[in-house]
């Protein structure tokens, strides 16, 4: 239908939103890989463009506003098309007093320019009608292709009746920003006009239906590609500028005025973007807990209450609402929920968000956050947070595979390197910053800080340069702990060396006393181990770690450790601090040793045991090398043979030795780490003993008996044997032999026994306690047999013989018994298993059970008499081989038909059977290779199918060995070939019931090959047997007639092979006798037009005997399925409720018999509507502000919207001039354009008259029907709404109202104050719309009331405001501050106020200022905008600068409160940048305890800036002199005291350097003299005492100055000091006599020097050519030595070493 009358609306875009368009537009790049996951169908909704029309300027701004809006929108779409309508254009938007419906944008605000409404020219031609109608019918056609999400407006009504249809409306075109007005008109001229046009339109004869138009802004619509060739030929704008066709155009907005229609959703997705909604309950939305995709976006939502049932939504949009926060709870329930977009809201918080575990995407852009803090989400990926009030990163959420962070537009990106932050914080998933891949640098610059530093940063921490970090966050952690620390201890260090995988890591904690005098209990620790990842902020127990060291494992590479440390003082436990390790390294992959020991006595005969603790760094352990070396008191270390093992038995050639235990471990791979020894003392000799004494060899006469024993003690020296013979009269022994332990048995012995003596004698000549053992009874030479052998082949089956030399007289019959073991030696007969019985037989065949085994032959030899003799066992050379596995035979068996068995058979030789491989194959011919039947495999049957026949069959066989070895596969190929079986039938039988009508069917199973076409027969059987066949009725099926009724049927079949051969004839059971078929419809038809108001009757056709009264049931049918019945009989009137639905007959045959038969339905297309109608209107009578509701009522189908115009006429109208009142312009106007009227007070006294046009809900229109009221409208009893107050200025107010009732009169005010108690009193004098508040006034509250008085003096009811706000005085105010004081380290800054010194605020100052604060705050940047940060600990008027604040600009803000409890706007002063003071060092001092093998470190506060290379040196002083004595290399803050310090004053000289290079003043520190360690002192002590000390020591006097302990080859000597002299002797040998190396005095240049890099070794000085390099175990014997000769040396020294070591000599 042609649109004559379109409407432009051009309004002006918000700046907001177009920014929340560039927002999403940014969003929409992060987000888009969410798309794909849940817009499945998007590519099916693409749109075909119109090719036959010019696209116009309205055209062209429509497709970019909607790409704008499509930008604008979360990249979120379905593939699922909603059927809610589309917005239209208002026809109240016509009247030329309606103002345009305003919408809510994007970012929640108004258009800031209402629109301006423009007409169109009515020069209009018929050709540009004619093809507005063509394109605007087209545009309407292809928007519901191309939204894929219709979101409507609830700006307009709702329709009344029926379903809500989408009415089509003009195309709205879209203005420049600033709307261009005609320059040569007057307001009267275009007011007139516009009357004009709008009547024209609005009465004209075609009706005016809108296309559906398109909305630009993002709120409510989900255009996902917008159109770009729609032709418009018939929009006209003439006040579209060449601004509103250049590329600024972009920045105009469509506004229009939309038709709100709701409809039932899918079932998991609900649209309702920009409805206005306030709050879930008013809107009354039914939940459901399978919604899963939920648009709620550009509403007025400020809480979620109601969201908790929603535990499937998975996509859920609340932008641009009035959410604050917090009240994020509800959102528990949602686990299912993977996108969540908060943005353009008011949220100043995230705290109170819920840990969501599956969501993936956040977007809290444009909002009012302070910080990220929020509860952990496990799978985020991505967050955008653009456009908030970010400036701090303190509870910063866990993240662990954040991917995408987006922080552009807040005040934290004023933070330098922030990104590096940021990559702390997150850990390795992050990938991209603010949309951006992440730098190089910054992610280098992140690795520069220390490993705890993402802790410290959610805890608040300011970042710094990476330089100083390390010490800035120590003192913040510092602070932290400070309640955390003993009372009287300092935190001097907490660190975690670097960790590497298998390496001990180690964590140290130092605390120091602030007093050394103090006492007390020593201060303990408990540690526990944590690990967890990069970021930080997750970390899990390490169980049973809680050790000062852990090992990491291999699982720990990567992550990052941490250790908690509790300090415990007495019964006090505190709380715990911690230190984080860097990320665990890969080991090194080369193990060593930590520690190496040896454990036992070390004396002859006992066992000792190595030690080892080995770190694996990361390898997996494998066979470390043991060995075990003899070193004797002269010589180098040997191997000891055999020795490899951790645990050692001390043998005799040990003694007097050391023994020396080398370990080297070795890795898996075989990597060696470096090998390590420890030498025990010398070994000590047992006394002499011997054991196991025994006599070896046979009591048998002329055998030769031997002694042994196992001697014990040292070296054995010249033992003694003793033979004693047992006196048989007597049983006596007397000695026989001595000196030997070999005796050889004479006849004398025979049936006698003898002692062998063993007395032990070491080679010292001690002899110890003998052992004696006696033996057999001697006995006669029995038969004795030499030589026995197995002759043979040794292999499975063969015969072997056993021979042998047989002595001790005539052989008789000997006897031979086999066994068979497993060892190639034999041990015992009771580990051997019998193959035989003994018997005189030496000739044996193989077993099978033999094989893999050795067999042994017992040969027992027998002389005549019977008398046997010792049996000797022979066992064969070699283990019995086995035959490999074979088949001897293969055969088949059996008939080569179909359906028949066919059986193998084999025969297995060669040791015992596994499991053979079975195969059977089909061969096409006798050279074929054969396919496979995998059905058959494994078994020896075979069953031929069908698909066997004409083929061979042959069977394989491997024959397979229990060990798994296989051999040679045989084959057996059949006979001949398969052979089909005789064709026949196993089973024939007829399906089917016996009725008129039916299919009879056969049903057989079939026999013999393949079959080829059966014969088939149907015969029919009379009662008396009688066998007729069917004519024609020759397949597998027959229909039965009604010739078969009263007849039995029955069916043969022949089968038949496929090459032709026939089996036998088979005759199936007959069926029946066959029975009449029921009543039948064979055809239905409905007659008659299916038009609202026409009558439709039924044609039918009957079959199935005599026809009788058959049933018609009508129904209508309703969209869901549903029937409701309407009538009976052969026709039905078709009324309004049948229209638009279908109708079903049901038509149930009968027979005359009264049988039914089988109901029929048939079913219609919908009932269309009638002609719409008009049949009544009544307009009743109205009365000013009361809404007037007309009567109607309609004909012609479903209504439709109506078009309604109400005029205003002085006159009553009758007769032909009401029905042409589109003609009658004298005192008669347009009033409204909708169902329903409401009069206002340009209505009262004129009549009220209706033109109503009846229009179809598809759009058909009626004729016009013109109604008019009665009686003029009355006016309404004054009264007054929406009464208020409004505050002008701070004491100024003004009360309003609505009047409503006539004309207003003389109304009258009033002003009330009302108290804190809610008393009210009447202010008199106040009686005007405007008050000017006074001082009475403070601290209440004011009430306004408005009388309504009409014109003619009708007074209505008062009606009051609501209360006004608490009324108070003129804030106070801070003029400025003043500040006083350097802005220097160190320095005091001081803040005074200055108060303005007008007479408001001197009197405000003086009667209400309560309190003045104050706030310290600093800035790192100096910079025009600087970001300020807040001294939580600074509240005072004066601040001391401190080092932290060096670089930055202070600033203090103060604010001024009154007695009410106002604040004033803080005022605030900043400092220049603050600079360092001079370098200095306090509270310098030498902390370590007095000794010379203690550790001392230096200790003090510096302050003067950041501290730069500062100089330490260490000196001695003698107590009592002046003199200092320089060390010489000690530069660094720790000392290692020695030998040489004992009675000096440790002194250390600080000198303060700062960063830049200037330095301060030096200041020194000194220790009480230092003294000896207790146990060297009172060891040496002991040594002066006695006078003259020896000393072992080892020397090499080519050692080179860096060769390390042990390595070299060291040679023993012996230090020999006493009071005159010292000498170092060389220690003699068996071969060679002690000599001295080195002699002389004490007398200078005499002294002894020892080596700080090298704690073992010290020089002996005699003179300039004699000197010794010497070598000790241990530093303890070092300082001994050391401190001995100076003591012994003591009458050649300034001071006494006995003085310093406090003895006397």
């Amino acid at each position: 239908m042609a649109c004559e009358d379109p409407v432009m609306i051009h309004t002006s875009a918000e700046t907001k939103e177009s920014e929340a368009g560039e927002s999403y537009d940014e969003l929409g790049n992060i987000a888009m890989h969410y798309e794909a996951s849940i817009n499945n169908g998007k590519e099916e909704n693409k749109v075909q463009e119109e090719n036959d029309g010019i696209p116009t300027a309205a055209s062209r701004i429509a497709k970019r506003k909607m790409e704008a809006s499509a930008d604008t929108e979360p990249k979120i779409v379905e593939h699922r098309i909603s059927n809610l309508t589309r917005p239209t254009i208002s026809s109240a938007s016509r009247t030329s007093g309606a103002k345009p419906v305003t919408r809510r944008s994007s970012t929640g605000g108004l258009p800031e320019k209402q629109p301006i409404v423009t007409k169109r020219n009515n020069n209009v031609d018929t050709a540009a009608q004619r093809t507005s109608t063509s394109s605007t019918e087209t545009l309407r056609k292809s928007l519901p292709e191309l939204r894929t999400t219709s979101v409507s407006s609830a700006n307009t009504r709702t329709a009344t009746r029926g379903n809500m249809v989408a009415q089509n409306s003009t195309p709205v075109s879209a203005n420049a920003r600033t709307p261009r007005t005609p320059s040569s008109s007057n307001s009267n001229k275009q007011e007139s006009l516009k009357k004009a046009s709008m009547r024209s339109s609005m009465l004209s004869n075609s009706s005016n239906i809108s296309s559906p138009s398109l909305e630009s802004t993002g709120s409510s619509s989900s255009l996902r590609r917008p159109f770009s060739r729609s032709s418009s030929h018939s929009i006209h704008s003439p006040t579209l500028s060449s601004e509103a066709r250049s590329s600024n155009s972009r920045d105009a907005r469509l506004i229009m005025l939309p038709q709100v229609e709701i409809k039932a959703s899918d079932g998991v997705r609900l649209d309702l973007r920009g409805q206005k909604i306030q709050s879930l309950k008013s809107v009354g939305l039914n939940w459901s807990e399978n919604l899963e995709f939920i648009y709620l976006r550009d509403n007025l939502l400020s809480s979620l209450e109601g969201f908790e049932v929603l535990k499937s939504v998975k996509v859920l949009d609340l932008s641009f609402n009035n959410f604050k926060g917090p009240g994020f709870e509800p959102l528990e329930n949602c686990k299912a929920l993977q996108q969540l977009y908060l943005a353009g809201n008011q949220i100043t918080s995230l705290k109170s968000l819920p840990e969501l575990p599956n969501m993936e995407f956040l977007s809290v852009a444009q909002n009012k956050l302070k910080s990220l803090s929020m509860a952990c989400q496990p799978r985020l990926q991505v967050l955008a947070a653009s456009k908030n009030k970010i400036s701090t990163l303190k509870g910063f959420p866990y993240l662990p595979v954040l991917e995408h962070l987006r922080v552009e537009e807040n005040p934290i990106l004023k933070m330098s390197h922030l990104e590096a932050a940021s990559i702390l914080l997150v850990g390795s998933t992050l990938k991209k910053f603010n949309d951006r891949d992440l730098s190089r640098d910054e992610v280098a610059l992140a690795k520069r800080y220390p490993p705890h530093t993402a802790l410290c940063i959610r805890d608040g921490w300011d970042l710094c340069r990476p330089e100083q970090a390390a010490d800035s966050t120590f003192m913040f952690l510092l602070k932290q702990w400070k309640e955390q620390v003993p009372p009287g201890y300092l935190l001097k260090k907490a660190f975690v060396d670097h960790p590497f995988e298998g390496d001990a890591c180690r964590c140290h904690f130092v605390f120091a006393r602030e007093l050394a005098e103090d006492g007390g209990s020593d201060l303990e620790m408990k540690y526990q181990w944590f690990i967890g990842d990069r970021s930080l902020s997750k970390f899990i127990k390490i169980d049973d770690a809680f050790e000062e060291k852990y090992v990491p494992k291999h699982d720990d590479i990567g992550k990052v450790l941490k250790v908690e440390c509790t300090p415990i003082k007495g019964d006090i436990v505190y709380a715990s601090i911690y230190a984080v390790s860097l990320p665990v390294s890969a080991g090194t992959g080369v193990p060593k040793v930590l520690k190496i020991d040896v454990r036992g006595d070390l004396l002859e005969g006992c066992t000792i045991k190595g030690y080892v603790d080995v770190a694996w760094c990361g390898a997996m352990p494998g066979k470390s090398v043991s060995s075990w070396l003899r070193r004797e008191w002269n010589g180098s270390p040997v191997v000891i043979a055999g020795a490899e093992e951790e645990e050692y038995r001390i043998s005799s050639g040990d003694v007097d030795s050391c023994l020396v235990y080398m370990h080297t471990p070795v890795t898996k791979v075989g990597t060696k780490g470096e090998p390590q020894y420890i030498i025990t003392d010398v070994v000590k000799a047992a006394p002499p003993s011997v054991s196991n004494v025994q006599i070896i060899g046979d009591a048998v006469e002329g055998s030769i008996l031997r002694g042994s024993g196992e001697y014990f003690g040292g070296k054995e020296g010249l033992s003694t044997y003793e033979w004693l013979r047992e006196e048989i009269d007597t049983g006596e022994y007397t000695l026989v032999q001595k000196g030997t332990n070999k005796y050889t048995l004479t006849k004398e012995d025979v049936a006698r026994r003898l002692v062998f003596v063993y007395i032990p004698v070491n080679v010292e000549g001690k002899e110890g306690r003998s052992v004696s053992v006696v033996s057999q009874v001697v006995k006669k030479a029995p038969p004795k047999v030499t030589c026995v052998k197995i002759m043979g082949e040794l292999k499975e089956g063969s015969k072997v013989t056993a021979t042998g030399i047989v002595t001790g007289g005539t052989e008789a019959c000997s006897r031979v018994q086999w066994f068979k073991t497993n060892s190639s030696t034999f041990e015992s007969e009771n580990l051997a298993e019998a193959l035989s019985t003994s018997k005189p037989a030496k000739a044996f065949r193989i077993p099978l059970g033999a094989v893999g085994k050795y067999i042994v032959a017992k040969f027992t030899p027998m002389n005549p008499d019977g008398e046997a003799g010792q049996p000797i066992y022979a066992i064969s050379e070699a283990a019995i081989e086995m035959l490999p596995p074979s088949l001897n035979f293969l055969s088949l068996s059996g008939d080569y038909v179909e359906g028949e068995v066919l059986t193998a058979s084999y025969g297995y030789i060669g040791g015992h059977e596994g499991m053979s491989i079975y195969n059977w194959h089909f061969h096409e011919g006798e050279n074929d290779s054969g396919t496979l039947i995998p059905e058959a495999s494994g078994h020896l049957q075979y069953q031929i199918p069908k698909v066997a026949i004409g083929r061979f069959i042959s069977f394989a066989c491997t024959p397979v060995r229990s060990d798994g070895i296989c051999g040679e596969q045989k084959t057996c190929f059949g006979q001949e070939r398969v052979r089909p079986g005789s064709p026949r039938l196993l089973s024939l039988e007829v399906t089917g019931k016996a009725v008129e009508g039916t299919t009879l069917s056969v049903e057989k199973k079939y026999w013999g090959g393949e079959e080829g076409e059966s014969i088939y027969q149907w015969f029919r059987t009379r009662s008396d047997g009688t066998r007729d066949a069917i004519t024609g009725a020759k397949t597998s099926s027959y229909v039965l007639s009604i010739d078969d009724v009263g007849f039995f049927v029955a069916v043969s079949c022949e089968p038949t092979r496929m090459d032709g051969f026939r089996g036998p004839v088979v005759i199936s059971e007959q069926v029946g006798p066959v029975v009449p078929g029921h009543p039948t419809c064979l055809s239905l038809e409905f007659s008659g037009s299916l038009v609202e108001g026409e009558c439709v009757t039924v044609i039918s056709s009957y079959s199935g005997g005599v026809k009788g009264d058959c049933l018609f049931e009508w129904f209508k049918v309703k969209g869901d399925g549903r029937r409701d019945k309407m009538c009976t009989g052969e026709h039905v009137d078709l009324t309004f409720s049948e229209v638009g639905y279908c109708l079903e007959l049901v038509y149930t045959p009968v027979r005359a018999d009264g049988v039914k038969g089988r109901q029929r339905t048939i079913r219609s297309s919908p009932v269309a509507p009638g002609d719409p109608q008009g049949l009544e209107l009544v307009v009743p009578d109205g009365c000013e502000g009361q809404e007037v509701v007309p009567e109607t009522n309609y004909f012609g189908g479903k209504e439709g919207v109506g078009k309604y115009i109400w005029f205003r006429s002085k006159d009553k109208l009758q007769g032909s001039a009401l029905l042409e009142l589109s003609n009658t312009w004298e005192n008669v106007e347009i009033c409204g354009q909708t169902l329903t009227y409401t009069p206002s007070l340009e209505d009262v006294g004129s009549y009220l008259a209706l033109y109503w046009i009846p229009i179809r809900s598809d759009g058909k229109c009626g004729k016009p029907l013109v109604s008019i009221c009665e009686s003029p409208v009355l006016p309404a009893l004054p009264s007054v709404s929406n009464v208020s107050l409004k505050k002008l200025s701070v004491s100024t107010y003004c009360g309003e109202g609505c009047y409503l009732g006539g004309h207003e009169g003389e109304s009258l005010f009033t002003w009330y104050r009302v108290y804190n108690d809610g008393s009210s009193f009447l202010i008199e004098g106040a009686h005007s719309q405007m008050y000017e508040a006074c001082e009475q006034d403070y601290n209440c509250r004011l009430l306004f009331g408005y009388t309504p008085v009409r014109s003619d003096s009708v007074v209505g009811e008062i009606q009051l405001s609501e209360r006004s706000e608490v009324i108070f005085p003129e804030l106070p105010r801070i003029e400025k501050l003043s500040l006083k004081g350097k802005a220097i380290e160190g320095e005091v800054l001081t803040v005074s106020e200055v108060i303005p010194s007008n007479e408001n605020q001197q009197l405000v100052w003086d009667n209400y200022k309560k309190q003045v604060s104050y706030r310290w705050l600093f800035s790192h940047e100096t910079g025009a905008e600087k970001l300020f940060e807040v001294c939580s600990s600074q509240r005072s008027c004066s601040y001391k600068v401190r080092f932290e604040d060096i670089g930055c600009i202070l600033r203090c803000e103060c604010t001024v409160t009154d007695v009410f409890g106002r604040s004033s706007e803080p005022a605030f002063v900043e400092t220049a940048v603050i600079l360092p003071g001079i370098p200095k060092i306090d509270k310098l001092e030498i902390e370590g305890r007095g000794f010379h093998t203690n550790l001392y470190a230096v200790r003090g506060i510096y302050t003067g800036g950041k501290e730069g290379k500062s100089r330490i040196q260490w000196l001695r002083s003698m107590l009592g002199s002046p003199d200092l004595i320089s060390i010489s290399g000690e530069t660094g803050r720790m000392y290692e005291a020695n030998v040489d310090d004992v009675g000096y004053r440790l002194v250390v000289v600080y000198t303060p350097v700062r960063e830049d290079g200037t330095e301060g003043e030096p200041v020194s520190a000194s220790t009480d003299p230092i003294a000896v360690e207790p146990d060297v002192l009172l060891e040496v002590k002991q040594k002066l005492e006695a006078g003259s000390v020896k000393f072992e020591v080892l020397c090499d006097k080519d050692r080179p100055p860096k060769l390390v302990l042990g390595m070299g080859n060291l040679e023993r000597r012996i230090l020999e000091v006493n009071r005159k002299r010292i000498k170092v002797v060389k220690p003699g040998s068996k071969t060679s006599f002690p000599t001295t190396e080195i002699r002389g005095s004490y007398a200078p240049p005499f002294h002894v020097e020892l080596f700080r890099n090298d704690q073992h070794r010290l020089r002996i000085v005699v003179d300039s050519e004699n000197e010794a390099d010497l070598m000790v175990q241990t530093r303890h014997l070092r300082d001994v030595i050391v401190l001995v000769i100076r003591g012994l040396a003591q009458r050649f020294n300034s001071t006494s070493l006995n003085t310093l070591l406090k003895m006397e000599m």
